[in-house]
């Protein structure tokens, strides 16, 4: 059965714990800048921390638009995947992405993004106050994904109330 990253707003305590194991495992050393998972701040009704990745979308509109079909959809994971080999670097898909999660690494000319560490997300397995969950696809987990969206909708709908995410 397929997975899904599930995210608990009210548990994370901003500790970018998760960027750190992230960027540690995808870049070889801690560079937040390169991590797949981004934790921004909001003050919308109270201080909130949000983490923030790849929502690996059904109908991913990256992978719609990529020119050279760099970007595809993993079913047996239920992830959307970048092929390093055939991305040409030229950022489309960062500007149709609705949740800014691809980025630019300017050293490879190349876009980045979570691809769920190949079905055992790290920044899951950092996360000590579990805010991030890998769960299987059932009833409830899509209950709380379904929320977790809702959420994240309400808080990015106010851009001025939130800290930037980080950019290399």
């Amino acid at each position: 059965m397929p997975k899904v990253l599930v995210i608990n707003y009210d548990k994370c305590v901003g500790c970018r714990t998760c960027m750190q194991a992230c960027s540690a495992k995808k870049e070889g050393g801690i560079n937040l800048a390169k991590s797949r998972r981004w934790v921004i701040t909001s003050e919308i009704e109270r201080l909130t921390f949000i983490p923030i990745g790849c929502q690996h979308c059904v109908s991913a509109p990256c992978a719609a638009i990529c020119p050279v079909g760099a970007i595809s959809r993993d079913e047996a994971l239920a992830r959307v995947i970048i092929n390093q080999d055939a991305c040409i670097g030229c950022r489309m898909c960062m500007a149709v992405c609705p949740f800014g999660c691809i980025n630019f690494n300017t050293i490879d000319r190349k876009v980045f993004k979570c691809d769920l560490c190949d079905g055992d997300p790290i920044c899951v397995r950092f996360c000590q106050h579990k805010a991030l969950e890998y769960l299987e696809v059932d009833e409830q987990s899509v209950v709380k994904y379904t929320s977790a969206a809702n959420k994240l909708a309400h808080i990015l709908s106010k851009p001025s109330l939130i800290e930037a995410i980080p950019s290399n």
